[in-house]
């Protein structure tokens, strides 16, 4: 896997969004593997493919690239906020990839992969309305906000220049996909409770420290009424699944994938 982006691509372009397209796209196709099956290659899709940009050709699964020429991705622009959240509840949602790369020398600097079950309308921000005046007036579009997804689904490929081999992001994507789930409701809490544990300082924490939560996720859920009973039930969810480990009673710990 090379690091470096072929920027020669972007000469016969004169819009910026449509070089940093061809590069960061030509880079993805010739070095990434699918981090689901292991397949060396993915393979791009045609343009303007409404569902994602690339493709597994071994396991047929689907991929969509966001990139971003600076240091950090806590959030992304995205399209219409209607379609996103049409897409994120809907059964085809891609996978997603996301790069920052350097813009003074097209050096790819992170890339990392979000499984599609960690995405929630919860980390979708809806930005403001288009002005009357614009040609668009009235189109609104969203964000993602990648620093609300647990680290368990913000799996690094590329991290500060460092590249991980195949099977160790191989591991960490078959952990992550036993946290599945096609319910939305369950799904939220899920990665509710997740966020919350990570935030914890340290490898422990307690029962005491999860109820410290329960206004803060009252608020995320006004429908549930007993908070507390729900946080014991992730709890419980995350220890069969191997992300957390019963230590004695109303004490946990943190397993490191």
């Amino acid at each position: 896997m090379l690091l470096q982006m072929d920027c020669s691509l972007a000469e016969k372009y004169i819009n910026s969004s449509q070089k940093v397209r061809v590069v960061t796209e030509f880079w993805v196709e010739k070095n990434m593997f699918c981090p689901r099956c292991g397949c060396v290659h993915i393979a791009h899709y045609e343009n303007n493919k409404p569902v994602a940009d690339f493709y597994c050709p071994h396991c047929g699964n689907q991929f969509e690239l966001k990139s971003n020429g600076g240091t950090t991705l806590k959030k992304v622009n995205d399209g219409a906020y209607s379609k996103m959240i049409e897409r994120i509840t809907s059964m085809n949602n891609p996978d997603f990839f996301f790069m920052t790369y350097s813009k003074r020398d097209w050096i790819v600097k992170n890339f990392f992969f979000v499984p599609k079950h960690f995405f929630t309308p919860e980390i979708i921000e809806k930005r403001a309305p288009l002005a009357s005046t614009s040609r668009r007036a009235g189109w609104t579009g969203c964000n993602i906000l990648l620093e609300n997804i647990p680290s368990t689904g913000r799996i690094p490929i590329i991290k500060n220049g460092i590249i991980f081999g195949r099977e160790i992001v191989m591991h960490k994507v078959n952990m992550a996909d036993k946290l599945d789930t096609a319910n939305l409701k369950v799904r939220g809490w899920l990665l509710d409770i997740l966020s919350c544990i990570e935030r914890l300082p340290g490898s422990t924490f307690t029962l005491t420290q999860m109820y410290g939560f329960e206004n803060e996720l009252s608020k995320k859920h006004p429908d549930n009424n007993n908070v507390k009973a729900k946080i014991r039930q992730q709890l419980q969810f995350l220890r069969d699944k191997g992300v957390i480990e019963f230590e004695r009673p109303g004490e946990y710990r943190k397993l490191n994938w």
